[in-house]
């Protein structure tokens, strides 16, 4: 969506051009053009604004030939569903597997493809190495003590995103000193009502799940596909969309950025490929939002004579401490069995974030499933990548017979989350494969973390002990890497960290990183709404420091 030809915005210069579209993106690039800055948003995948553009109303895999695992012969219909559609090597374990990992490529980014779930971080994981302190493997990881922000700096960007997403829900009753002015969300279906009353009657303190939604009548939750009646508040629909036809913004989609090219302080030029031609775009501010997985791919294939360890590499950190959340699956069956309107986000509780000197992190509604036949292709494909892909002929001989299986089991039960906190380390990292172009993912949970997440397991099953409750792991999983964050870290010092507070490069004046590759600690919650906060305060930064040039931020 733009109203320039290609010439005219290659042979512009932008205030910022703002790469990638999701939640961080997308709000930064919406405060600053509300502002009347000249913003340019580079777009990887496909322009998906439009409710009628794109596959929506269900998974891309219900759109495939056959029924089978997402692979590159899918591309183009994962690219219109807002999918991914390439191939990560995963060298974890030290074998090497491939597969396509489900998060979001097209406008709104991976928000597009979100459970909306809007929750702020606590103000204590803003201090994480206090409260990790009965961890064995903290002294083993790059836990900081402190953000180089406070929490109390972040509230008040806080509130700001809460009401530009328009988040309806309840405070946590585990927040008392957090106040909150959320809008009211619906009223529990009866199976959550009785799960509410479940965990109230075990000292817990359940809630309404903060949530970015209009809940039109009808609203199927749209959890991991695009939103067909264009009522999940996503970036696209928040930000992305009223900056370009509000605010002047212009928007590139299909616009691959290639490389960075920068001398000793600053970037000078972004090299794109861009509907198969090749441009140079211009920018004084260049912001990197593509993803905690592809900023530090991006700067890595930027190396130069100039930066030969990768772009705004100075501290050898960029792509290292990866996180990427431990999140179960908990399938419930109340005895409450009408009014399941395939089960909607709705309820969570806090009570084991901090429990017994332990930081594990938030349980609450997952929504639905994908259909059974999309979870048994998985399955195969995950069995085809173990060692146990041998048994791989006996159980297509059964697919017919698990998919039945698999869509009595979870047709009457809600489904809870687990997201557990994981800690950073050095060896967890994001980098280039052997063509020095895709992503090369090496992440594996270390002993103090199995623990940790064995724990976690035992007292969520402990809570619906009284219930039918199946454990669907899958903390184990790094195809589930929706949360990934860490890979170029804020902080105070050019040497424990790559951008500064205000999430500008230590070694590159122009240069800003506001997707989930800035936390230094994950939290034990969804990060989208810290994202949004914290691109809002970083737009405060760049336009406080406007000077009488307008481009000089």
């Amino acid at each position: 969506m733009t109203n320039k030809n290609i010439d005219q915005i290659e042979h512009s210069t932008w205030d910022v051009i703002v790469i990638g579209t999701g939640v961080a993106g997308a709000t930064l690039g919406y405060a600053l053009a509300q502002q009347g800055k000249k913003v340019l948003f580079c777009e990887k995948g496909l322009s998906l604004l439009d409710k009628k553009q794109g596959l929506r109303q269900d998974f891309a895999e219900i759109f495939f030939p056959t029924p089978s695992a997402p692979s590159t012969k899918h591309d183009e219909i994962l690219l219109k569903a807002g999918r991914n559609a390439e191939l990560l090597d995963d060298e974890s374990n030290t074998t090497i597997r491939q597969s396509i990992p489900f998060i979001g490529c097209g406008t709104g980014g991976s928000s597009s493809l979100y459970g909306y779930a809007m929750e702020r971080l606590f103000p204590e994981d803003f201090s994480p190495r206090k409260h990790h302190t009965h961890s064995a493997a903290v002294s083993s990881s790059t836990l900081p003590e402190h953000w180089p922000i406070s929490y109390d700096e972040l509230a008040p960007y806080y509130e700001q995103a809460e009401q530009l997403y328009r988040v309806k829900g309840e405070t946590d009753p585990c927040r008392k000193n957090e106040p909150r002015s959320l809008k009211p969300a619906p009223p529990f279906c009866l199976p959550n009502e009785e799960l509410k009353e479940l965990l109230s009657q075990q000292g817990f303190h359940p809630y309404r799940l903060p949530q970015a939604c209009e809940f039109v009548p009808g609203c199927q939750g749209c959890q991991g596909f695009l939103c067909p009646k264009d009522c999940k508040n996503d970036s696209a629909r928040i930000c992305l969309k009223p900056a370009l036809e509000n605010h002047g913004a212009t928007l590139l989609d299909e616009c691959e950025v290639i490389r960075l090219e920068a001398n000793s302080k600053q970037v000078t030029s972004i090299v794109c490929n861009y509907k198969g031609q090749r441009v140079t775009l211009q920018g004084e501010n260049i912001v990197l939002a593509a993803g905690a997985l592809a900023t530090p791919q991006l700067l890595l294939k930027s190396a130069s004579s100039e930066w030969p360890k990768g772009l705004a590499n100075g501290s050898g950190l960029v792509g290292q401490n990866l996180m990427r959340h431990y999140t179960d699956i908990y399938a419930v069956l109340p005895t409450t069995r009408k009014d399941n309107p395939g089960n909607l986000k709705e309820l969570a509780f806090n009570d084991l974030y901090y429990k017994d000197g332990n930081k594990f992190g938030t349980v609450q509604s997952f929504g639905a499933l994908p259909p059974a036949e999309v979870i048994v292709e998985e399955m195969e494909h995950d069995l085809q990548q173990s060692t146990y892909a041998w048994l791989r002929p006996f159980f297509k001989l059964g697919k017919p017979f698990l998919r039945m299986v698999v869509k009595q089991l979870f047709k009457e039960r809600v489904l809870f989350a687990s997201i557990m906190e994981d800690l950073p380390y050095l060896e967890n990292q994001v980098t280039l494969a052997d063509d020095g172009q895709r992503i090369r993912l090496k992440y594996n949970i270390h002993a103090d973390e199995q623990r940790r997440i064995k724990r976690f397991r035992k007292d969520i099953k402990k809570i619906f002990s009284s219930r039918s409750c199946i454990l669907i792991k899958q903390a184990e999983n790094n195809q589930r890497i929706a949360h990934a964050c860490g890979t170029c870290r804020f902080g105070l010092t050019p040497e424990d960290s790559v951008i500064n507070r205000t999430n500008r490069s230590h070694e590159l004046s122009n240069l800003y990183i506001v997707d989930a590759s800035f936390f230094p600690s994950s939290g034990g919650t969804n990060p989208a709404l810290t994202l949004a906060a914290n691109a809002l305060r970083v737009a405060d930064h760049m336009l406080s420091h406007t000077s009488s040039n307008p481009a000089n931020i």
